[in-house]
């Protein structure tokens, strides 16, 4: 039938002799056509044999437009390739994921899934099933129903997508709606049954005379491409004085008429007869799935095909001038039109440019529609966005959610169409062995993380200075931490110091009261001033690490520490070495006299004070101890500490403390046994012992814990072995004074020396 008749728009006679002009033949310089692809190019390998332009209408796929290599081939439609990128979006824009496709089962089908199912893959959508569907608008036989009704209803009811995508041709779409109002009448009725269409431009929403009075209903909200179209001024007047009698000698309106009104049309002649046509219905009273009042993308593309051949004759005629004026418009060949179809450039009566591309194909993008239907078995096509190729990248699309009419089913809420639920803030996607990527196990964010949106595919790792909440769905400000004087620790720390110091006050002041007694004299009392005052600033010297840390308090505090206790424990051994010096003059003829005096325990305490000194100078230069935030130590505060600077440092001035109490310690122990009655070695090696024990402690207790706690640690530390030294070594000389005062006095001490 197509052969027949492309042929007779050659020949006007019904003899058909090829390559013979039998009778007047039409001077046929351009053909618009057809709808379908099939006959588009069943066309096209009749009329290129003649190099006459054909412009067709419809939209075809890429391997359709593909198999026809004719110069004679224009398209009045953008390239299939730009609806791929637009659904592809509409998928993305709604989170529809998990979709079902149908494709007519033949090379365009075929295509179209080849070409889908990458791209879905690369976007981050599966594909549920992908099912193929006869194109045709009724079974030839049996077999026919059993295909379609075996890839069709199985998707339909036990898929868990709700989102379809349907590629295919108008006679799809009665081949669809006649399954299933035929055979699945019980679907139709089931309320609880909602799906989402998403169909390509090729298929188009028609129905027979003997389906006009099915709903379309099962398709109320789809959303499908279109062909673009603008309304023309005066089509509406123009649909609306439409009437049968027209044209003479073409019988297509009459029977148009007949069908659309489903009645025979009366003669202008004879009498009405009851049920007959009149001539006089009106267009606009018919259904939309009989006939639609508004200007359709193929319509446009029509009115834009006419007129694009009418600007190319009349550039053609401008430019062969004498051709026209001498020979007239007869002689111009169809060949000679195509040179200036190929580059015709003009606005429409709507005000759109109309042009062709390197293809042979109009520019410009896709309409997307919305369908609306009604109870009275019409519908509505409302334009709800647009497909603008020449958009940036990613931003092609353009839609307004807000005029999208759903399934009634969705009670106007955007469906879901996915594997499985979402996976809620606080968790994320964790991927199901055997299964697609889009059907996943949600798990719990891992520690330190959040997600704070639906279906992340990783979890977020919260700031530095952030924490997850307990629902990991937001990071919350951690809260500054330090060992306040405010807090229980912190009290207790400076009440412990406090009166530590005011009873080291109370003892040098004791001391000082009785600094002519023989048990003061005897042991040096400068250096024994010299041990309180140091112990008194140690016990002071805790409240630098009290408090949230300053510029000064942290340059201060180990430093002072450092220095403050190597005094101390100078001191300490000042006093060890004295008595052992002293023993050893006693001797006759003894070398150690000369060292008996002042003057070698100042220089001890002098000599290594100032190593530490040192020590911390070149600390404080090079590396001095600032103000800093632990943000990684505790999850949920973030610790105000001191940064020591240099590590190595820190530990050297440790170290050499530690180096300065084992030669004390090993000193006085060495000494406990010399005969003296106010010897002070074996308080010595006790306070010591004690001294050495607090700070072996302190070096593991002090790594082990974290935030405030270490500084905690430390202070515990300074005040325990300050303390230890207080109390071991001047606590027997207060008892003597107070309690024993018999003992301490010159003569016991010159017995006890006879004695010995």
């Amino acid at each position: 039938m197509t052969f027949r008749s492309t042929l007779d728009l050659l020949y006007k006679s019904h003899r058909y002799v090829l390559n013979y002009g039998c009778d007047t033949h039409k001077n046929l310089m351009a053909v618009v056509g057809g709808l379908g692809s099939d006959v588009s190019f069943h066309m096209v390998d009749i009329l290129s044999l003649y190099k006459i332009p054909q412009l067709t209408y419809g939209s075809f796929s890429q391997v359709e437009r593909g198999n026809s290599k004719s110069p004679s081939f224009y398209c009045m439609v953008p390239s299939e390739a730009h609806q791929y990128v637009g659904l592809i979006q509409l998928l993305q824009r709604f989170g529809w994921t998990w979709v079902g496709l149908f494709a007519v089962n033949d090379d365009s089908g075929e295509h179209f899934i080849h070409e889908m199912e990458p791209l879905l893959f690369q976007h981050g959508i599966c594909l549920a099933f992908a099912e193929t569907m006869i194109n045709q608008g009724h079974w030839n036989n049996v077999g026919d129903a059993i295909d379609l009704f075996s890839n069709v209803y199985p998707a339909l009811v036990d898929s868990k997508a709700n989102t379809f995508i349907l590629y295919g041709e108008t006679m799809t779409i009665i081949a669809l709606t006649t399954f299933l109002y035929l055979g699945n009448h019980d679907l139709l009725e089931n309320t609880s049954f909602g799906r989402v269409w998403i169909m390509t431009a090729q298929a188009d929403f028609a129905l027979g005379a003997l389906q006009r009075t099915w709903s379309l209903e099962f398709f109320q909200g789809s959303i499908f491409f279109s062909i673009h179209s603008q309304e023309l001024v005066g089509f509406q007047k123009f649909l609306q004085s439409i009437n049968p009698y027209w044209t003479q000698g073409d019988g297509f309106l009459k029977d148009f008429w007949e069908q659309a009104f489903d009645c025979p049309l009366n003669s202008q002649d004879s009498s009405q007869i009851h049920g007959t046509c009149t001539g006089k219905e009106k267009l606009e009273s018919l259904s939309g799935p009989v006939f639609e009042m508004q200007m359709t993308g193929h319509s446009y593309s029509i009115y834009n095909a006419v007129y694009a051949i009418a600007y190319a004759l009349h550039v053609m005629c401008k430019s062969m001038l004498g051709v026209c004026k001498i020979k007239g418009l007869q002689h111009l060949q169809p060949w000679q039109l195509h040179q200036f179809l190929r580059h015709i450039s003009f606005n429409n009566s709507a005000g759109e440019v109309v042009s062709f591309n390197y293809n042979k194909e109009i520019g410009g993008g896709f309409d997307i529609m919305n369908l609306v239907t009604f109870p009275n078995k019409s519908y509505d096509k409302v334009k709800i966005g647009k497909v603008d190729p020449d958009a940036f990248e990613g931003e092609e699309l353009i839609i307004d959610v807000d005029r999208i009419v759903w399934q009634s089913q969705f009670n106007q809420v955007v469906p879901i169409s996915l594997c499985n639920d979402y996976c809620p803030p606080g968790s994320q996607k964790q991927k199901k062995e055997g299964e697609q990527f889009c059907c996943y196990n949600c798990v719990p964010c891992p520690a330190g993380k959040i997600s704070n949106q639906k279906d992340m595919e990783d979890c977020i790792k919260c700031r530095e200075d952030q924490y997850p909440n307990k629902d990991k769905d937001q990071c919350v400000l951690k809260t500054i931490s330090f060992l306040s004087y405010k807090k229980t620790i912190g009290i207790s720390l400076a009440s412990v110091a406090l009166s530590f110091s005011l009873i080291t006050v109370l003892v040098l002041g004791f001391f000082i009261k009785h600094r002519d007694t023989p048990i003061i004299k005897a042991n040096n009392r400068d250096i024994t001033y010299t041990l309180l005052i140091s112990l008194l600033i140690c016990f002071l010297s805790s409240f630098l690490f009290l408090g949230e840390p300053t510029k000064v308090s942290c340059f201060l505090q180990q430093s002072a520490f450092g220095i403050i206790f190597s005094v101390a424990v100078s001191c300490v051994l000042a006093k060890t070495i004295t008595v052992v010096v002293a023993f050893m003059a006693t001797k006759p003829r003894s070398s150690m006299r000369k060292w008996v005096g002042k003057k070698l325990s100042n220089s001890v305490i002098l000599l290594c004070s100032l190593i530490q000194a040192g020590i911390c100078v070149l600390w404080l230069r090079t590396s001095p101890p600032c103000p800093d935030l632990d943000m990684k130590s505790l999850d949920t505060r973030m610790v105000a500490q001191c940064n020591e600077g240099s590590a190595i440092m820190f530990y050297s001035v440790l170290g050499y403390l530690g180096l300065l109490s084992l030669v004390s310690l090993t000193v006085a122990f060495l000494a406990r046994k010399l005969p003296d009655m106010f010897n002070e070695a074996k308080f010595i090696t006790f306070s010591m012992l004690m001294f050495c024990s607090v700070w072996l402690c302190f070096v593991p207790t002090y790594l082990s814990t974290k935030g405030k706690y270490m500084v905690a640690v430390e202070v515990f530390s300074i005040l325990a072995s300050s303390a230890g030294l207080l109390v071991c070594i001047f606590s027997p000389k207060c008892y003597i004074i107070l309690l024993r005062p018999e003992m301490n006095k010159r003569k016991v001490i010159t017995k006890s020396k006879l004695r010995n």
